[in-house]
């Protein structure tokens, strides 16, 4: 058999037997402007937050494959460990900052959280909804997380184990806030856990609930409408522990799961993670799976996170957004 038919051959057979890992056959199909859509695209940090350290994104990868597809992405500075609440604020700064300098190009954004970073989303969605087309949360606890009801309880704020927790943890944090060229903010680790404790999680729902299913495990709506501005909502997530073997994640996680009742990702539950329109709840990806990491150490029998990126991001143009 002439070598190039048989080569053709055996990609094909590649191609359609395997995942689409890294986007490896991306040049047999498609317009590199597939993905470039209306607004733009602002990849919002969960905790341990950060944009690049060291030359490693925290959207590995990320950032460059949406845009190889045309849409213009932004990486906000947010605090490694704070509330929503001030991280959404921080946000805002920046969304208006952006907008401001556009000379009317820009007039709203398609929020992607991960983690903490959903949530922060929802704050700036349901406080300044004229910022924002969509939000789409990544493994997002939206219901909150039993890790930190278990961290709380181990080292309860005021006590001399929480004193002792806290210092270390804002410490670990502020490091990581001056690593990412993001100087001006101190971390709160107790802000961030208190929102994602049982109690914490329901408060936050009750005073935002956009987009939050009403069962335990259904679906929110797919879009809303806020004060005039419509947004569409979208969600995915894991409930793999074990991924590759090789990634120092999956021990951490392997643990971590340990105290998560049910399917997880080690951090977030399978229904916890629901938000508006369910895209898929049982990747087979951890918590940090899906932004790429540990340097873009993930499952191999599973669709790459790039890939759902780019798919995401063609979903989003599609919509009008």
């Amino acid at each position: 058999m002439n070598p190039w038919i048989k080569s053709a051959i055996i990609a094909l057979i590649l191609s359609i037997s395997l995942p689409a890992q890294a986007g490896f056959f991306d040049w047999l199909w498609g317009s590199k402007n597939k993905g470039a859509t209306q607004h733009p695209i602002v990849l919002v940090p969960g905790i341990f937050a950060f944009d690049t350290i060291a030359g490693i994104d925290y959207w590995y990868r990320i950032p460059g494959a949406l845009e190889d597809e045309g849409a213009t992405v932004y990486v906000p500075k947010i605090n490694a460990f704070d509330s929503s609440v001030m991280r959404g604020e921080r946000l805002i700064q920046q969304l208006d900052s952006i907008r401001a300098a556009s000379d009317g190009r820009i007039t709203r954004f398609n929020l992607i959280g991960h983690s903490q970073g959903g949530i922060t989303s929802r704050y700036v969605m349901n406080v300044r909804p004229d910022l924002v087309a969509s939000v789409t949360t990544l493994h997002t606890p939206h219901k909150g997380s039993p890790l930190a009801d278990v961290l709380t309880g181990i080292a309860p704020d005021g006590s001399l184990r929480g004193v002792g927790f806290e210092t270390l943890a804002n410490t670990v944090g502020n490091l990581v806030n001056l690593l990412s060229a993001n100087k001006a903010e101190r971390s709160d680790i107790n802000a961030m856990l208190s929102e994602f404790n049982k109690s914490g999680a329901a408060a936050f729902n009750d005073l935002f609930p956009a987009g939050v299913p009403t069962s335990d495990c259904g679906q929110g709506p797919s879009s809303v409408n806020l004060y005039g501005h419509p947004i569409r909502l979208y969600s995915w997530s894991g409930t793999a522990r074990f991924t590759t073997g090789l990634d120092p994640s999956d021990t951490l996680f392997g643990i971590t799961s340990l105290a998560i009742p049910g399917a997880s990702d080690g951090v977030t539950g399978r229904c916890s993670s629901h938000f508006g329109q369910v895209i898929r709840d049982d990747y087979l990806m951890n918590h940090i799976d899906v932004n790429n990491q540990v340097l873009g150490m993930v499952s191999l029998f599973e669709t790459s996170p790039l890939t759902l990126m780019r798919n995401h991001a063609r979903r989003l143009k599609n919509a009008g957004l």
